[in-house]
Protein backbone atom coordinates (compact mmCIF):
# COMPACT_ATOMS: atom_id res chain seq x y z
CA UNK A 1 0.00 0.00 0.00
CA UNK A 2 1.01 3.69 -0.09
CA UNK A 3 1.45 4.14 3.31
CA UNK A 4 4.48 1.28 3.69
CA UNK A 5 6.42 3.30 1.14
CA UNK A 6 6.49 6.50 3.91
CA UNK A 7 8.21 3.72 6.26
CA UNK A 8 5.41 5.19 9.17
CA UNK A 9 6.31 3.45 12.86
CA UNK A 10 4.11 2.01 14.95
CA UNK A 11 4.45 1.04 18.47
CA UNK A 12 5.51 -2.43 17.23
CA UNK A 13 7.95 -1.76 14.09
CA UNK A 14 10.89 -3.81 14.76
CA UNK A 15 9.04 -6.80 16.28
CA UNK A 16 9.28 -10.28 15.80
CA UNK A 17 6.61 -12.17 15.74
CA UNK A 18 6.65 -16.03 16.72
CA UNK A 19 10.52 -15.65 15.41
CA UNK A 20 9.24 -15.37 12.07
CA UNK A 21 7.36 -12.50 11.17
CA UNK A 22 9.28 -8.56 11.05
CA UNK A 23 7.31 -5.87 11.58
CA UNK A 24 9.01 -3.07 9.38
CA UNK A 25 6.25 -0.28 8.74
CA UNK A 26 2.54 0.64 10.01
CA UNK A 27 0.27 0.02 7.38
CA UNK A 28 -2.89 1.18 9.02
CA UNK A 29 -5.22 1.40 12.06
CA UNK A 30 -8.22 0.55 13.19
CA UNK A 31 -10.10 0.45 16.28
CA UNK A 32 -9.34 -3.01 17.22
CA UNK A 33 -6.13 -3.35 15.22
CA UNK A 34 -2.93 -2.29 13.62
CA UNK A 35 -2.06 -3.71 10.30
CA UNK A 36 1.74 -3.59 10.05
CA UNK A 37 4.01 -4.52 6.37
CA UNK A 38 5.86 -7.19 7.50
CA UNK A 39 9.00 -9.68 6.24
CA UNK A 40 8.29 -13.21 5.76
CA UNK A 41 11.87 -14.63 7.49
CA UNK A 42 11.38 -18.10 6.62
CA UNK A 43 10.05 -17.27 3.25
CA UNK A 44 11.73 -14.47 2.22
CA UNK A 45 8.68 -12.31 0.70
CA UNK A 46 6.59 -9.18 2.41
CA UNK A 47 3.47 -9.74 4.05
CA UNK A 48 0.61 -7.86 6.02
CA UNK A 49 0.45 -8.40 9.69
CA UNK A 50 -2.61 -7.55 11.47
CA UNK A 51 -2.32 -7.27 15.48
CA UNK A 52 -4.53 -7.02 17.54
CA UNK A 53 -4.47 -4.13 19.99
CA UNK A 54 -2.86 -4.42 23.64
CA UNK A 55 -5.39 -2.64 25.44
CA UNK A 56 -8.37 -5.06 24.21
CA UNK A 57 -6.09 -8.61 23.95
CA UNK A 58 -7.76 -9.27 27.18
CA UNK A 59 -11.04 -9.26 26.45
CA UNK A 60 -12.13 -12.84 25.45
CA UNK A 61 -15.12 -11.26 23.19
CA UNK A 62 -12.83 -9.01 21.13
CA UNK A 63 -9.91 -11.72 20.89
CA UNK A 64 -12.88 -14.48 19.98
CA UNK A 65 -14.24 -12.06 17.18
CA UNK A 66 -10.70 -11.27 15.85
CA UNK A 67 -9.65 -15.08 15.83
CA UNK A 68 -12.78 -15.79 13.99
CA UNK A 69 -11.91 -13.65 11.22
CA UNK A 70 -9.01 -15.64 10.84
CA UNK A 71 -10.68 -18.91 10.42
CA UNK A 72 -13.72 -17.57 8.18
CA UNK A 73 -11.34 -16.12 5.58
CA UNK A 74 -8.85 -18.73 5.94
CA UNK A 75 -12.20 -21.03 4.10
CA UNK A 76 -12.20 -18.37 1.62
CA UNK A 77 -9.94 -18.99 -1.49
CA UNK A 78 -10.53 -16.62 -4.32
CA UNK A 79 -8.23 -14.49 -6.78
CA UNK A 80 -10.38 -11.53 -5.55
CA UNK A 81 -10.34 -11.94 -1.68
CA UNK A 82 -7.04 -11.03 0.20
CA UNK A 83 -5.63 -15.00 1.30
CA UNK A 84 -4.93 -15.56 4.91
CA UNK A 85 -1.44 -16.90 5.42
CA UNK A 86 -0.81 -17.60 8.99
CA UNK A 87 -2.18 -16.89 12.72
CA UNK A 88 -1.22 -17.02 16.28
CA UNK A 89 -0.51 -15.44 18.71
CA UNK A 90 2.91 -13.56 20.41
CA UNK A 91 3.17 -12.35 23.85
CA UNK A 92 -0.28 -12.94 24.68
CA UNK A 93 -1.13 -10.48 21.06
CA UNK A 94 -3.08 -12.77 18.78
CA UNK A 95 -2.08 -11.95 15.05
CA UNK A 96 -3.49 -12.51 12.15
CA UNK A 97 -1.15 -12.86 8.46
CA UNK A 98 -2.15 -11.79 5.12
CA UNK A 99 -0.81 -11.89 1.54
CA UNK A 100 0.64 -8.16 1.00
CA UNK A 101 -0.92 -6.46 -1.92
CA UNK A 102 1.21 -3.40 -3.02
CA UNK A 103 -1.11 -0.43 -4.49
CA UNK A 104 -3.84 1.48 -3.14
CA UNK A 105 -7.10 1.10 -1.33
CA UNK A 106 -10.32 1.70 -3.69
CA UNK A 107 -11.01 4.59 -1.28
CA UNK A 108 -7.15 6.08 -2.20
CA UNK A 109 -8.05 6.00 -5.78
CA UNK A 110 -11.19 7.32 -5.68
CA UNK A 111 -10.04 10.48 -3.48
CA UNK A 112 -7.53 10.44 -5.81
CA UNK A 113 -9.14 10.32 -9.30
CA UNK A 114 -12.43 11.22 -8.42
CA UNK A 115 -15.00 9.28 -10.57
CA UNK A 116 -13.96 6.46 -11.98
CA UNK A 117 -13.87 5.73 -15.75
CA UNK A 118 -17.34 4.12 -16.31
CA UNK A 119 -16.32 0.93 -17.18
CA UNK A 120 -13.94 1.00 -14.89
CA UNK A 121 -15.84 1.34 -11.90
CA UNK A 122 -18.46 -1.61 -13.40
CA UNK A 123 -15.24 -3.50 -13.56
CA UNK A 124 -14.39 -3.13 -9.90
CA UNK A 125 -18.12 -3.75 -8.65
CA UNK A 126 -17.72 -7.09 -10.39
CA UNK A 127 -14.49 -8.22 -9.17
CA UNK A 128 -15.67 -6.81 -5.63
CA UNK A 129 -19.18 -8.68 -5.97
CA UNK A 130 -17.18 -11.86 -6.84
CA UNK A 131 -14.78 -11.97 -3.97
CA UNK A 132 -17.94 -11.38 -1.64
CA UNK A 133 -19.70 -14.30 -3.35
CA UNK A 134 -16.91 -16.78 -2.47
CA UNK A 135 -17.80 -15.47 0.77
CA UNK A 136 -21.38 -16.36 0.89
CA UNK A 137 -20.66 -19.74 -0.82
CA UNK A 138 -19.04 -20.04 2.90
CA UNK A 139 -21.96 -18.88 4.31
CA UNK A 140 -19.85 -15.68 5.60
CA UNK A 141 -21.58 -12.08 5.36
CA UNK A 142 -18.96 -9.72 5.01
CA UNK A 143 -20.86 -6.87 6.98
CA UNK A 144 -18.70 -3.77 6.36
CA UNK A 145 -18.17 -3.47 2.59
CA UNK A 146 -16.15 -0.39 1.67
CA UNK A 147 -13.53 0.85 -0.90
CA UNK A 148 -11.08 1.23 2.39
CA UNK A 149 -11.78 -2.40 2.10
CA UNK A 150 -11.14 -3.13 -1.08
CA UNK A 151 -7.55 -3.23 -2.21
CA UNK A 152 -6.09 -2.96 -5.48
CA UNK A 153 -2.90 -4.68 -6.29
CA UNK A 154 -0.25 -3.79 -8.50
CA UNK A 155 -1.84 -5.43 -11.26
CA UNK A 156 -5.17 -3.83 -11.11
CA UNK A 157 -7.23 -6.09 -9.53
CA UNK A 158 -9.61 -5.16 -6.63
CA UNK A 159 -9.54 -7.43 -3.23
CA UNK A 160 -11.50 -7.40 -0.87
CA UNK A 161 -10.10 -7.08 2.75
CA UNK A 162 -11.01 -6.45 6.65
CA UNK A 163 -13.81 -9.55 7.69
CA UNK A 164 -13.11 -7.79 10.71
CA UNK A 165 -17.08 -8.06 11.72
CA UNK A 166 -17.87 -10.87 9.32
CA UNK A 167 -20.83 -13.13 10.32
CA UNK A 168 -21.52 -16.56 9.44
CA UNK A 169 -25.36 -17.36 8.93
CA UNK A 170 -25.61 -19.99 10.93
CA UNK A 171 -24.77 -18.35 14.26
CA UNK A 172 -25.60 -15.71 16.29
CA UNK A 173 -22.02 -15.24 18.03
CA UNK A 174 -20.54 -12.11 19.03
CA UNK A 175 -22.51 -9.71 16.25
CA UNK A 176 -26.52 -10.70 17.43
CA UNK A 177 -28.94 -8.80 15.80
CA UNK A 178 -29.49 -5.57 17.58
CA UNK A 179 -25.75 -4.44 17.68
CA UNK A 180 -25.34 -1.78 14.79
CA UNK A 181 -21.74 -2.01 12.95
CA UNK A 182 -20.46 -1.24 10.29
CA UNK A 183 -19.68 1.91 8.16
CA UNK A 184 -22.65 4.33 7.84
CA UNK A 185 -21.57 5.85 4.62
CA UNK A 186 -22.30 2.15 3.03
CA UNK A 187 -24.63 0.63 5.91
CA UNK A 188 -27.87 -1.64 4.41
CA UNK A 189 -30.98 -0.04 6.07
CA UNK A 190 -31.66 -3.33 7.99
CA UNK A 191 -27.97 -3.55 9.62
CA UNK A 192 -28.78 0.49 10.17
CA UNK A 193 -31.53 -0.15 12.34
CA UNK A 194 -30.36 -3.27 14.33
CA UNK A 195 -32.02 -6.04 12.37
CA UNK A 196 -30.64 -9.55 11.26
CA UNK A 197 -28.60 -9.52 8.07
CA UNK A 198 -27.83 -12.11 5.63
CA UNK A 199 -26.15 -11.74 1.73
CA UNK A 200 -28.14 -8.68 0.66
CA UNK A 201 -26.61 -6.39 3.00
CA UNK A 202 -23.80 -6.77 0.99
CA UNK A 203 -25.18 -6.71 -1.86
CA UNK A 204 -27.05 -2.72 -0.95
CA UNK A 205 -23.19 -2.31 0.29
CA UNK A 206 -22.03 -2.84 -3.10
CA UNK A 207 -24.37 -0.68 -4.88
CA UNK A 208 -23.96 2.56 -2.70
CA UNK A 209 -20.21 1.59 -3.69
CA UNK A 210 -20.49 1.52 -7.18
CA UNK A 211 -22.41 4.72 -6.51
CA UNK A 212 -19.96 6.48 -5.45
CA UNK A 213 -16.99 5.14 -7.95
CA UNK A 214 -19.23 6.74 -10.35
CA UNK A 215 -19.81 10.13 -8.63
CA UNK A 216 -17.02 10.20 -6.85
CA UNK A 217 -19.29 10.74 -3.18
CA UNK A 218 -20.96 8.83 -0.71
CA UNK A 219 -25.04 9.42 -1.81
CA UNK A 220 -26.00 10.72 1.47
CA UNK A 221 -23.95 13.51 4.34
CA UNK A 222 -25.57 14.30 7.51
CA UNK A 223 -23.69 16.21 10.45
CA UNK A 224 -23.13 12.53 12.49
CA UNK A 225 -23.15 8.72 11.53
CA UNK A 226 -26.52 7.93 13.11
CA UNK A 227 -27.96 10.97 10.51
CA UNK A 228 -25.80 8.96 7.53
CA UNK A 229 -27.78 6.21 8.97
CA UNK A 230 -31.41 6.86 9.08
CA UNK A 231 -31.04 8.82 5.82
CA UNK A 232 -30.36 4.34 4.02
CA UNK A 233 -33.18 3.31 6.10
CA UNK A 234 -35.70 6.57 5.12
CA UNK A 235 -34.48 8.32 2.01
CA UNK A 236 -34.44 7.53 -1.78
CA UNK A 237 -30.61 6.45 -3.27
CA UNK A 238 -30.27 9.73 -5.09
CA UNK A 239 -30.34 9.24 -9.09
CA UNK A 240 -26.53 8.29 -10.49
CA UNK A 241 -27.60 9.53 -14.01
CA UNK A 242 -28.49 13.43 -12.49
CA UNK A 243 -25.11 13.33 -11.09
CA UNK A 244 -23.19 11.77 -14.14
CA UNK A 245 -25.66 11.78 -16.86
CA UNK A 246 -23.50 9.63 -19.33
CA UNK A 247 -24.09 6.46 -16.86
CA UNK A 248 -25.82 3.77 -19.07
CA UNK A 249 -29.40 2.75 -17.97
CA UNK A 250 -28.39 -0.96 -17.50
CA UNK A 251 -25.46 0.27 -14.92
CA UNK A 252 -27.63 2.94 -13.07
CA UNK A 253 -30.37 -0.05 -12.63
CA UNK A 254 -27.78 -2.27 -11.10
CA UNK A 255 -27.50 0.21 -8.35
CA UNK A 256 -31.33 0.83 -8.36
CA UNK A 257 -31.68 -2.60 -7.39
CA UNK A 258 -29.31 -3.24 -5.42
CA UNK A 259 -30.41 -0.53 -3.29
CA UNK A 260 -33.62 -1.22 -2.47
CA UNK A 261 -34.64 -0.61 0.88
CA UNK A 262 -36.18 -3.83 1.51
CA UNK A 263 -34.24 -6.75 1.18
CA UNK A 264 -36.37 -8.69 -0.92
CA UNK A 265 -36.60 -6.44 -3.36
CA UNK A 266 -32.91 -6.37 -4.04
CA UNK A 267 -31.05 -8.97 -5.67
CA UNK A 268 -31.82 -12.38 -4.20
CA UNK A 269 -28.09 -13.91 -4.43
CA UNK A 270 -24.58 -12.02 -5.46
CA UNK A 271 -24.97 -14.19 -8.67
CA UNK A 272 -27.80 -12.31 -9.78
CA UNK A 273 -26.35 -9.08 -9.05
CA UNK A 274 -23.12 -10.31 -10.84
CA UNK A 275 -24.67 -11.22 -14.08
CA UNK A 276 -26.40 -7.69 -14.46
CA UNK A 277 -23.07 -5.91 -13.73
CA UNK A 278 -21.42 -8.05 -16.51
CA UNK A 279 -23.88 -7.35 -18.76
CA UNK A 280 -23.82 -3.51 -17.85
CA UNK A 281 -19.64 -3.52 -18.14
CA UNK A 282 -20.29 -4.57 -21.92
CA UNK A 283 -22.37 -1.92 -22.70
CA UNK A 284 -20.34 0.52 -21.41
CA UNK A 285 -17.38 -0.46 -23.04
CA UNK A 286 -19.58 -1.05 -26.50
CA UNK A 287 -20.77 3.26 -25.71
CA UNK A 288 -16.57 3.94 -25.33
CA UNK A 289 -15.78 1.80 -28.42
CA UNK A 290 -13.13 0.67 -25.75
CA UNK A 291 -12.27 -0.52 -22.57
CA UNK A 292 -9.58 0.72 -19.77
CA UNK A 293 -7.75 -0.69 -17.42
CA UNK A 294 -8.90 -3.53 -15.36
CA UNK A 295 -12.17 -3.55 -17.30
CA UNK A 296 -10.26 -5.32 -20.61
CA UNK A 297 -9.29 -8.14 -18.04
CA UNK A 298 -12.62 -8.45 -16.12
CA UNK A 299 -14.43 -8.44 -19.46
CA UNK A 300 -12.36 -11.34 -20.47
CA UNK A 301 -13.50 -13.23 -17.82
CA UNK A 302 -17.41 -12.17 -18.35
CA UNK A 303 -18.71 -15.63 -20.04
CA UNK A 304 -20.36 -15.44 -23.61
CA UNK A 305 -23.56 -15.39 -23.48
CA UNK A 306 -27.08 -13.67 -24.93
CA UNK A 307 -27.17 -10.18 -24.20
CA UNK A 308 -29.99 -9.49 -21.40
CA UNK A 309 -32.17 -6.38 -22.24
CA UNK A 310 -32.40 -4.30 -19.53
CA UNK A 311 -34.55 -1.33 -19.12
CA UNK A 312 -33.83 2.21 -17.57
CA UNK A 313 -35.10 0.32 -14.55
CA UNK A 314 -35.89 -2.88 -14.47
CA UNK A 315 -37.62 -4.93 -17.14
CA UNK A 316 -40.61 -7.83 -16.39
CA UNK A 317 -40.55 -11.11 -17.45
CA UNK A 318 -43.80 -10.55 -18.05
CA UNK A 319 -43.54 -8.15 -20.28
CA UNK A 320 -40.88 -9.25 -21.81
CA UNK A 321 -43.05 -12.62 -22.79
CA UNK A 322 -45.80 -10.43 -23.91
CA UNK A 323 -43.61 -8.47 -26.68
CA UNK A 324 -42.25 -12.36 -27.84
CA UNK A 325 -45.89 -13.60 -27.99
CA UNK A 326 -46.72 -11.02 -30.38
CA UNK A 327 -43.79 -11.40 -32.42
CA UNK A 328 -44.39 -15.03 -32.65
CA UNK A 329 -48.14 -14.28 -33.43
CA UNK A 330 -47.37 -12.14 -36.29
CA UNK A 331 -44.69 -14.92 -37.98
CA UNK A 332 -47.55 -17.58 -37.29
CA UNK A 333 -50.06 -15.29 -39.17
CA UNK A 334 -47.05 -14.65 -42.16
CA UNK A 335 -47.26 -18.77 -42.17
CA UNK A 336 -50.77 -19.14 -42.70
CA UNK A 337 -51.82 -16.44 -45.09
CA UNK A 338 -48.10 -16.18 -47.01
CA UNK A 339 -47.43 -13.16 -46.30
CA UNK A 340 -44.21 -12.39 -45.37
CA UNK A 341 -44.79 -8.93 -43.84
CA UNK A 342 -48.26 -8.69 -42.44
CA UNK A 343 -47.89 -5.52 -40.71
CA UNK A 344 -46.44 -3.57 -44.13
CA UNK A 345 -43.15 -5.54 -45.39
CA UNK A 346 -40.32 -3.72 -47.60
CA UNK A 347 -40.55 -5.65 -50.32
CA UNK A 348 -43.50 -4.75 -53.31
CA UNK A 349 -45.88 -2.27 -53.73
CA UNK A 350 -46.57 -0.06 -50.47
CA UNK A 351 -50.17 -1.04 -49.02
CA UNK A 352 -52.48 2.09 -49.23
CA UNK A 353 -53.15 3.91 -45.97
CA UNK A 354 -57.35 3.51 -45.02
CA UNK A 355 -58.34 6.92 -43.16
CA UNK A 356 -57.83 10.22 -42.73
CA UNK A 357 -54.10 11.74 -42.38
CA UNK A 358 -53.86 13.14 -38.68
CA UNK A 359 -51.91 16.54 -38.32
CA UNK A 360 -48.78 15.21 -35.98
CA UNK A 361 -47.69 17.77 -33.44
CA UNK A 362 -45.22 16.25 -31.25
CA UNK A 363 -41.96 14.79 -32.51
CA UNK A 364 -38.93 13.38 -29.60
CA UNK A 365 -36.05 10.82 -29.38
CA UNK A 366 -36.33 7.79 -27.78
CA UNK A 367 -33.17 6.70 -26.16
CA UNK A 368 -33.91 4.51 -23.07
CA UNK A 369 -30.85 2.53 -23.45
CA UNK A 370 -28.32 5.06 -23.77
CA UNK A 371 -27.38 8.16 -22.57
CA UNK A 372 -29.80 10.50 -24.89
CA UNK A 373 -27.70 11.18 -27.49
CA UNK A 374 -30.11 9.99 -30.81
CA UNK A 375 -30.12 13.72 -31.67
CA UNK A 376 -33.65 14.75 -30.22
CA UNK A 377 -33.50 18.04 -30.92
CA UNK A 378 -33.91 17.10 -34.55
CA UNK A 379 -36.75 15.08 -33.84
CA UNK A 380 -39.30 17.50 -35.18
CA UNK A 381 -37.73 18.04 -38.60
CA UNK A 382 -39.40 14.48 -39.56
CA UNK A 383 -42.78 15.96 -39.16
CA UNK A 384 -41.93 19.79 -40.48
CA UNK A 385 -42.94 18.54 -44.26
CA UNK A 386 -39.65 19.98 -45.22
CA UNK A 387 -37.85 16.85 -46.68
CA UNK A 388 -35.02 18.94 -46.82
CA UNK A 389 -34.73 18.60 -42.95
CA UNK A 390 -34.69 15.12 -41.41
CA UNK A 391 -34.11 13.09 -37.92
CA UNK A 392 -31.32 11.03 -37.94
CA UNK A 393 -29.82 8.21 -35.69
CA UNK A 394 -26.47 8.18 -34.35
CA UNK A 395 -24.29 6.63 -36.76
CA UNK A 396 -22.56 3.39 -36.21
CA UNK A 397 -19.57 1.52 -37.52
CA UNK A 398 -19.83 -2.28 -36.09
CA UNK A 399 -23.38 -3.29 -37.41
CA UNK A 400 -26.75 -2.83 -38.67
CA UNK A 401 -28.32 -4.83 -36.05
CA UNK A 402 -28.37 -1.80 -32.53
CA UNK A 403 -28.15 -4.59 -30.56
CA UNK A 404 -24.74 -5.35 -31.89
CA UNK A 405 -23.48 -1.82 -33.00
CA UNK A 406 -24.49 -0.18 -29.73
CA UNK A 407 -25.30 -2.76 -27.35
CA UNK A 408 -28.49 -1.93 -26.87
CA UNK A 409 -32.06 -3.23 -28.27
CA UNK A 410 -33.50 -0.24 -29.88
CA UNK A 411 -33.26 3.34 -30.29
CA UNK A 412 -36.83 5.44 -31.72
CA UNK A 413 -38.70 8.57 -32.40
CA UNK A 414 -41.89 8.97 -31.04
CA UNK A 415 -44.30 11.28 -32.75
CA UNK A 416 -47.56 12.55 -31.14
CA UNK A 417 -51.13 14.50 -32.09
CA UNK A 418 -52.63 16.31 -30.23
CA UNK A 419 -56.00 14.11 -28.89
CA UNK A 420 -55.71 10.11 -29.15
CA UNK A 421 -57.03 8.50 -32.41
CA UNK A 422 -57.22 4.90 -33.76
CA UNK A 423 -54.60 5.20 -36.00
CA UNK A 424 -54.26 2.18 -39.20
CA UNK A 425 -50.99 3.44 -40.53
CA UNK A 426 -47.81 5.41 -40.17
CA UNK A 427 -46.23 6.22 -43.10
CA UNK A 428 -42.31 6.87 -43.09
CA UNK A 429 -39.40 8.29 -45.75
CA UNK A 430 -36.28 7.88 -44.73
CA UNK A 431 -32.83 8.62 -47.16
CA UNK A 432 -31.47 4.84 -47.09
CA UNK A 433 -33.50 1.78 -47.45
CA UNK A 434 -33.23 -1.03 -45.48
CA UNK A 435 -33.84 -0.94 -41.80
CA UNK A 436 -35.98 -3.06 -39.79
CA UNK A 437 -38.79 -1.73 -37.22
CA UNK A 438 -41.69 -2.26 -34.69
CA UNK A 439 -44.20 -0.12 -33.98
CA UNK A 440 -46.01 0.93 -30.63
CA UNK A 441 -48.70 3.18 -29.54
CA UNK A 442 -49.86 4.63 -26.05
CA UNK A 443 -52.79 6.45 -25.06
CA UNK A 444 -50.76 8.84 -22.97
CA UNK A 445 -47.47 9.73 -21.63
CA UNK A 446 -45.19 9.22 -23.58
CA UNK A 447 -44.07 5.87 -21.63
CA UNK A 448 -39.99 6.32 -20.67
CA UNK A 449 -39.30 2.65 -20.82
CA UNK A 450 -39.82 0.30 -23.80
CA UNK A 451 -41.90 -1.82 -21.59
CA UNK A 452 -44.23 1.42 -20.63
CA UNK A 453 -45.25 0.90 -24.76
CA UNK A 454 -46.69 -2.86 -24.18
CA UNK A 455 -47.38 -5.12 -27.24
CA UNK A 456 -46.18 -4.08 -30.72
CA UNK A 457 -49.16 -3.14 -33.04
CA UNK A 458 -46.49 -2.82 -36.43
CA UNK A 459 -43.77 -4.30 -38.11
CA UNK A 460 -41.48 -3.47 -40.94
CA UNK A 461 -38.58 -5.01 -42.04
CA UNK A 462 -36.32 -4.26 -45.26
CA UNK A 463 -38.13 -0.78 -44.99
CA UNK A 464 -38.04 1.27 -48.51
CA UNK A 465 -37.24 4.80 -48.61
CA UNK A 466 -41.14 5.81 -48.76
CA UNK A 467 -42.72 3.02 -46.27
CA UNK A 468 -46.17 2.53 -45.42
CA UNK A 469 -46.78 0.37 -42.17
CA UNK A 470 -49.95 -0.92 -41.18
CA UNK A 471 -50.99 -0.55 -37.35
CA UNK A 472 -53.72 -2.07 -35.39
CA UNK A 473 -54.27 -0.04 -32.25
CA UNK A 474 -56.39 -1.68 -29.80
CA UNK A 475 -57.45 1.65 -28.43
CA UNK A 476 -57.24 5.06 -29.24
CA UNK A 477 -53.58 6.75 -29.01
CA UNK A 478 -51.58 9.27 -28.64
CA UNK A 479 -48.25 8.81 -28.71
CA UNK A 480 -46.79 6.34 -31.57
CA UNK A 481 -43.18 5.26 -31.74
CA UNK A 482 -41.14 4.02 -34.20
CA UNK A 483 -38.45 1.89 -32.67
CA UNK A 484 -35.99 0.74 -34.83
CA UNK A 485 -34.00 -2.37 -33.92
CA UNK A 486 -32.10 -2.50 -37.17
CA UNK A 487 -30.04 0.19 -39.30
CA UNK A 488 -29.63 0.99 -43.08
CA UNK A 489 -26.16 2.18 -44.86
CA UNK A 490 -23.03 -0.24 -45.44
CA UNK A 491 -19.70 -0.93 -42.78
CA UNK A 492 -18.55 1.60 -40.66
CA UNK A 493 -21.93 4.21 -41.61
CA UNK A 494 -25.35 2.73 -40.22
CA UNK A 495 -27.86 4.73 -39.17
CA UNK A 496 -31.49 5.53 -40.35
CA UNK A 497 -32.41 9.42 -41.27
CA UNK A 498 -35.93 10.00 -41.51
CA UNK A 499 -37.10 13.00 -43.17
CA UNK A 500 -40.86 12.71 -43.07
CA UNK A 501 -43.44 10.59 -40.80
CA UNK A 502 -47.13 11.11 -41.35
CA UNK A 503 -49.94 9.48 -39.46
CA UNK A 504 -53.60 7.87 -40.78
CA UNK A 505 -56.17 7.58 -38.57
CA UNK A 506 -59.85 6.18 -39.00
Amino acid sequence: MSEATTGRAGPLTGTLLSGRYRLESKLGSGGMSTVYLARDETLERSVAAKVLHREISDQPDQIERFRREARAVAQVSHPNVVAVIDAGEDGGRPYIVFEYCEGETLKQRIDRLGRLPLDEAAAYAIEVGRGLQAAHARRLVHRDVKPQNVLIDAEGRAKVTDFGIARELETDGLTKTGRVLGTTDYVSPEQAMGQGVDARSDIYSLGVLLYEMLTGEVPFQAENLVGVAMKHVNERMPDVQRRRPEVSSALAAVIERATEKKPDKRYPEMAAMLTDLENALEVEIARAGRSTGEATTVLDSVPHRERRILTPRRVSIAGILLVLAGTAAALLIAGVTGNDNPRGGGAGEPPTPVGEEVQLTKAEAFDPFGTGGEHSDEAPNAIDAETSTSWPTETYDAAANVQDAAAKPGVGLIVGVDEPVNGTSLSVSSARPGWDADIYAAPKGPPVTLQGWGQPVGQVSNADTDQTIEIETPEPARYYLIWLTKLAGASGDYNVEIDGVSLTAS
